[in-house]
């Protein structure tokens, strides 16, 4: 049984994110105790993903129990790469950033399906808390459903007031879990239209910087949310593994170890064909 504790979604900031004066800084996340699953410890052994970025690492657990398909959709297109060099596409300060579009435009995705959607996995027992990991449904004609896309949210720690916390009462939501929105913040209202398949433990901080970015403007004025060419995000790679995983230091060298493998065997077929 997992030993409750608290969980730090963010190292507290002192600084504004960004360079640019656009106003928007980055939250100073609290510390959250609570029963809730999203909010303990990963166990040894559980499977989680390690987000490279230019900006900072992320790091987050999955749960394959409660959200099977998107997770083995993920957990699939990442081991084959799929992900390595996307960008962030979406960075929407105080709602979410999302990515995995290998066109970087937010029309595409990727299933390990033969590209076919996947359906809908909405478990009570999960919520888009701040830090949740999620897959983002997309319309296409008369067929909705998941792709390769996903979205951290990026909720602010006030985000769910006093108002809507009587709400969710009303709706049937436990005590843990209005106090859970309270504490963290998020979007309760996509608790059952996107699924939630993981829960950062560690890089909220990074999160925090992708949705402080500058980000497009259409030519009248309102916000495209796409980060600009100098704010680009790029996840470099996302690593499968299990719960610690391998460290930061261990990871660079093993990319390192695999670009000079990629090299050499580069350079033994141009001599094969010379």
């Amino acid at each position: 049984m997992k030993k409750t504790v608290c969980v730090v979604l963010s190292l507290l900031l002192v600084l504004l994110c960004g360079c640019s004066g656009n106003g928007k800084s980055a939250p100073k996340r609290p510390e959250v105790t609570s029963e809730e699953r999203q909010f303990t410890a990963p166990a040894d052994g559980e499977l989680i993903a390690i987000f490279t970025t230019n900006l900072g690492e992320v790091r987050a657990v999955l749960y394959p129990d409660a959200a099977p398909m998107a997770v083995y959709n993920f957990v699939g297109l990442a081991r084959t790469g799929y992900y390595n060099g996307t960008t962030i596409w979406r960075s929407q300060y105080g709602f979410a950033v999302q990515g995995g579009d290998a066109t970087g435009t937010g029309t595409g995705g990727s299933t390990i399906w033969s590209n076919n959607p996947y359906p809908l996995e909405a478990d009570a027992m999960l919520k888009h808390y701040a830090g949740a990991l999620c897959a983002a449904f997309a319309t296409g004609g008369d067929v909705t459903g998941g792709n390769s896309q996903f979205y951290f949210v990026a909720a602010l720690p006030d985000s769910v007031d006093t108002a809507q916390q009587e709400q969710l009462t009303q709706n049937g939501y436990s005590e843990s879990q209005v106090a859970a929105y309270a504490a963290a913040g998020g979007l309760p209202y996509l608790d059952n239209t996107d699924t939630v398949f993981g829960q950062v433990y560690e890089g909220m901080d990074v999160v925090d910087k992708m949705a402080c970015v500058d980000t497009e403007q259409n030519e009248d004025g309102t916000d495209t949310w796409r980060p600009t060419e100098e704010d680009t995000i790029t996840i470099e790679s996302v690593t499968i593994a299990t719960y610690p995983g391998p460290t930061a230091e261990e990871l660079a060298a093993q990319s390192e170890s695999s670009a000079e493998s990629t090299a050499e065997s580069d350079s033994t077929d141009s001599e094969a064909v010379g």
